[in-house]
């Protein structure tokens, strides 16, 4: 793997990622990688649609089990880097787990977040991780959105590609209210 594509991430998404996890896995027990991937995703959709402003502000691809952060995706897959100081992983019935090795520390956290991340747990953490599939699919979600747009909703359905290089624009969240969308935009160029 080129460890390159991991330039985009900041240290302090790193460790807003890293500690969530974190919190997660010690909320719901056997937290899969799946899960782990769309929690992390629901996180920054219910954030950025609740005030404009992203939980991560990851960059979300088009794949089939998507939408997916490609590196997050590639550290909870392979060798764990980006992760390595708050997580390991293991193997249970063929599914990945996530296993925090350290404490949560909430230094990256507002209190907004903090009630976000229980309030995710809450209405998804005993979801399966099919369920969430189904949940980021869902008809008129920025990924379908964006697979139907660029005419690869067919092929990841049907299977004949697993993923894309397309970029999910998680600011469509917010396009039909004018003072979340003026947020979102403010900050992308900030960051």
């Amino acid at each position: 793997m080129e460890k390159t594509s991991y330039i985009r991430l900041s240290s302090t998404q790193i460790d807003k990622v890293g500690n969530a996890i974190i919190y997660l896995s010690n909320k719901i027990p056997n937290l899969s990688k799946t899960k782990a991937l769309k929690l992390i995703y629901i996180l920054d959709e219910l954030s950025i649609k609740k005030s404009g402003i992203p939980y991560f502000n990851l960059k979300y691809k088009v794949w089939k089990f998507g939408p997916v952060s490609e590196e997050i995706f590639i550290d909870l897959s392979s060798e764990t880097t980006l992760l390595k100081k708050y997580i390991e992983r293991s193997s249970e019935e063929g599914t990945t787990v996530i296993n925090p090795i350290s404490e949560f520390n909430d230094d990256e956290f507002s209190d907004n977040d903090i009630d976000l991340l229980d309030f995710v747990i809450e209405e998804f953490g005993n979801k399966t991780a099919k369920n969430l599939v189904f949940y980021t699919h869902r008809k008129n979600s920025p990924w379908h959105n964006t697979a139907l747009e660029n005419s690869v909703l067919e092929l990841l359905e049907s299977e004949e590609i697993n993923n894309t290089e397309l970029l999910i624009d998680m600011g469509s969240l917010v396009n039909h209210d004018e003072r979340k969308k003026m947020i979102y935009n403010e900050f992308q160029e900030s960051h």
